[in-house]
């Protein structure tokens, strides 16, 4: 009977010990292995906290390879009976090499060179597919008409009030027209140039509401072109043309230039990101000065010149809203990775 019930606790306890091990207790004149619950017990515990922290690092593994970051590590729990023990094993055990979805490329910055590059063509594709348009001057007026009446409608029309005072100021129509050109080519590249090298991290989310803004741009180009206030035979003096000595119609630029191009205006769409992202980036009061002047001296620019009524300034910034709004779902996985990474480095450290 002795022999029988020393077998059953040995049995019993054999199942009780950390790691499936049995301790070896001496109790009296026989010897007779006891597990140790309270062992077993702590042995479950960190078992628990191990599989915890493991799990989150593999969800942080999983969102980093979502957003572009295919090397991730990712851990594989290691059952009581897999290895004895110890219960719970972080392991290396694959290393996933996959091809980045577009998502991920997209939601990732580049070398310089490659964002610069990229850009480039996407605007030089922009000019070239904008310039194919075949509106008749008619019927860019008959738009035009219709912007006019909305904007008396509102009360809103007073873009020849503008010009007229700009041209009592002496050389601001000049000033106006270069910055018309200046300000948004060289002045918007300055600012992408700044982003890259002191912001990387912010770049991808300009860079995508750039580009998704100035697709809806050129699709509202071809589908409803409007001929901007200099071209609308309503009194509006082309400043350009006439103070800053650049002919926009001109043989040179007119193959890849569309003057019916008005609506929405991205000179004012462009100023508004880059003059929002350096107020918000950006701690010295006369650079957050600038930022949130920046777009209204453009709009004085593009009103003076006689290139835009209000109205296109506000579809500008409804095109960058649209932009900003499809660029924050592209970054989305990327921005859930960088918030999971802390948790997945703590875990690593738990491990």
């Amino acid at each position: 009977m002795k022999s029988r019930t020393h077998a059953d606790l040995t049995r019993l306890v054999g199942l009780c010990g950390e790691g499936g091990e049995a301790v070896p207790v001496t109790g009296g004149q026989d010897e007779i292995l006891v597990g140790d619950r309270r062992a077993a017990d702590d042995g479950d515990r960190r078992a628990r906290i191990g599989l915890e922290a493991h799990g989150r690092m593999t969800l942080a593994a999983a969102a980093q390879q979502e957003a572009g970051e295919p090397n991730a590590e990712v851990g594989l729990t290691a059952l009581p009976w897999m290895r004895r023990g110890r219960n719970v094993v972080c392991m290396n055990v694959a290393t996933l090499h996959r091809l980045p979805s577009l998502r991920s490329l997209a939601s990732s910055p580049r070398r310089g060179l490659v964002e610069v590059a990229t850009l480039a063509g996407l605007y030089g594709l922009y000019e070239v597919v904008r310039g194919q348009g075949h509106a008749t001057l008619a019927a860019a007026r008959g738009h035009t008409d219709g912007i006019v009446a909305l904007e008396r409608h509102l009360h809103l029309f007073g873009e020849r009030s503008v010009q007229r005072a700009a041209h009592f100021v002496p050389a601001l129509p000049t000033t106006l027209g270069i910055a018309y050109i200046a300000l948004h080519f060289l002045g918007t590249a300055a600012f992408l140039v700044w982003l890259h090298r002191n912001h990387r991290e912010r770049f991808p989310l300009v860079r995508n509401t750039l580009v998704v803004a100035t697709g809806v741009a050129l699709s509202i180009y071809i589908l409803y072109p409007v001929a901007p206030p200099r071209l609308a035979g309503l009194g509006f003096v082309d400043t350009v043309s006439h103070s800053a000595k650049v002919n926009l119609s001109s043989d040179l630029l007119g193959n890849l230039y569309n003057p019916f191009a008005a609506v929405p205006s991205l000179h004012f769409g462009y100023a508004l990101l880059v003059g929002m992202t350096i107020a918000t980036l950006t701690k010295g009061r006369l650079a957050r000065a600038i930022g949130w002047s920046y777009p209204a001296v453009m709009l004085l620019v593009i009103v003076g010149t006689g290139n835009h009524f209000f109205f296109d300034a506000v579809g500008g910034a409804l095109a960058i809203a649209v932009g900003f709004l499809a660029a924050s779902w592209v970054e989305a996985p990327a921005r859930r990775a960088r918030r999971w990474r802390p948790v997945r480095e703590s875990a690593a450290a738990m491990c």
